[in-house]
């Protein structure tokens, strides 16, 4: 009986599982060409770079929004909708070429976002034992890890062969309707999802709406997810644009090798950190992710950007299912869509400003530069880890004590 209370795999694990692969499968496709389609579409340099971390910085905007509706609402419904949206928000794009409707389809892409993120995580934590946090979130991060695998080069693919079938109107076109396949599939499992309930003594934990937009107890891995995305999000809005610049063909296998490999990572530091803890894995993660930038910017072939690739797999995925279950335990179980929503303010934050400000680098300089950049962000978030440690760990066992 012990063993089964152990298990990751519940029937709402599974279903947010698959729901959150497809997600990150729709969502990769079409955030890896989204500064190309912006070029495409006439932007300059700073232009792309904005409407590159638009629907981050809208759904930065939206969290006061989402906090207390991920926390309140019933999470089957909340997230039949959501996926809906996407589905709906990406065959948008499909239909209008222009910058004024990607404006206006990107800001529902963002209201979608704010509420699809913590609301997946929210529901893989609220499925797992406490024993098993950090592993089940590993494993929870490994089906995104498999759909990244595949879809910047299906996406690249599809746009290819539709420019090449008409023209690139109609390869973009291709590659949005494919999103929004991914995201129809996944109604499937949201609607198998077991509806949650909520006790008249949850609802007086969960407090006032306001109290549900942030707390500050998961402000210490918030820093450092913010710092870590900031860092991911130049490999994911400019790394295309890099191997151009660079004459590196079939760049899109950069993405192939750091999926591939996260799905070896992944469940494989979620256990090394439930055994280790989460300084003996965060520190060197943070590190080795940092050093792939630095790879990356000094390669001027393909085999020396897939190191890169290698050891930011390395790192990020260390990192990310570490600092998720820093957040999804510095919270009781009830208030968990809190700390979750306090989490994505930062990776909203990060998705957001980081293409911004490669795109300002890049503006000045080169995407060689912008790739040597990213580096800086990865070592401030180790150094802030260290310094802000006890104060996690404080929290930690005040959390623990009242369960």
């Amino acid at each position: 009986m012990e063993n089964k209370k152990l298990t990751i795999w519940s029937r709402n694990f599974i279903c947010v599982l698959i729901a959150n692969s497809l997600l990150g499968f729709s969502h990769t496709a079409v955030n890896t060409l989204v500064a190309t389609y912006a070029t495409h579409l006439g932007a300059g340099p700073k232009l792309m770079g904005l409407l590159t971390g638009m629907f981050f910085g809208v759904a930065l905007a939206m969290r006061p929004v989402a906090g207390p509706v991920t926390t309140r609402v019933n999470k089957r419904i909340l997230m039949i909708s959501v996926f809906g949206l996407g589905c709906l928000v990406n065959l948008g794009y499909a239909l209008f070429h222009n910058i004024t409707m990607f404006v206006i389809f990107r800001f529902f892409n963002g209201i979608q976002y704010s509420l699809i993120g913590s609301l997946c995580v929210t529901l893989a934590a609220d499925s797992l034992p406490p024993e098993k946090m950090a592993s089940g979130l590993g494993v929870f991060g490994v089906g995104s890890a498999a759909a990244t695998a595949v879809s910047p080069s299906i996406g690249i693919w599809l746009k290819d062969l539709g420019t090449a079938m008409r023209d690139v109107d109609l390869g973009f076109t291709f590659v949005f309707l494919l999103a929004a396949a991914g995201m129809g599939v996944a109604l499937i499992p949201c609607i198998l999802l077991i509806p949650d309930k909520k006790s008249k003594q949850d609802m007086e934990i969960v407090g006032k709406w306001y109290s549900n937009i942030a707390t500050k107890h998961a402000i210490v891995p918030t820093i450092v997810m913010t710092l870590i995305v900031i860092s991911y999000s130049l490999y994911n809005a400019y790394m295309v644009n890099f191997g151009a610049e660079s004459n590196i063909g079939r760049i899109g296998t950069f993405f192939t090798v750091l999926a591939i490999a996260m799905l070896c990572i992944r469940p494989l530091s979620g256990a090394l950190t439930d055994k280790l803890g989460l300084r003996k894995t965060l520190i060197p993660g943070m590190l080795i992710f940092s050093l792939s930038f630095i790879i990356v910017g000094f390669a001027k072939s393909l085999p020396l950007v897939l190191v890169g690739a290698f050891l930011a797999a390395i790192g990020y995925g260390t990192a990310q299912p570490g600092v998720q279950s820093m957040c999804m335990q510095c919270e009781p179980p009830v208030r968990r869509a809190v700390a979750s929503n306090t989490l994505f303010i930062g990776i909203d934050f990060g998705y957001f400003i980081g293409p911004v400000i490669g795109g300002y680098i890049y503006s000045g300089s080169s995407y060689r530069t912008v790739m040597f950049a990213g580096c800086a962000p990865a070592i401030l978030a180790c150094v802030i880890f260290i310094a802000t440690w006890g104060i996690y760990y404080k929290r930690l066992k005040e959390v623990r004590a009242s369960l």
